[in-house]
């Protein structure tokens, strides 16, 4: 059997929530087409991610990939941050 890196999985968001220590809370959209009437619809999901440093804030948008799991609920990590949020 040939070893090989897996390549672990990636998506990007939103970050929606960072009030948790080194934790974060992403939003991802995805659209989906209703199997009778054919309408594209729009389904959210949202994913705990570990950011080891608590560089994100609400409205990044981000890279996040599986990792291991860390906790019950918390098995990805923050890749890069895309786009930062502009202060208000």
């Amino acid at each position: 059997m040939n070893e090989k890196q897996k390549k672990s999985k990636t998506l990007t968001g939103i970050v929606v929530g960072n009030k948790m220590d080194k934790t974060i809370n992403v939003r991802i959209e995805r659209t989906v087409q209703h199997p009778l009437y054919e309408k594209i619809l729009k389904r959210t999901t949202k994913i705990l991610a570990h950011d080891e440093n608590n560089e994100c804030n609400e409205g990044d948008e981000v890279i996040i990939e599986s990792s291991r799991p860390m906790s019950k609920r918390k098995s990805w990590a923050l890749q890069k941050i895309v786009n930062r949020a502009q202060k208000v």
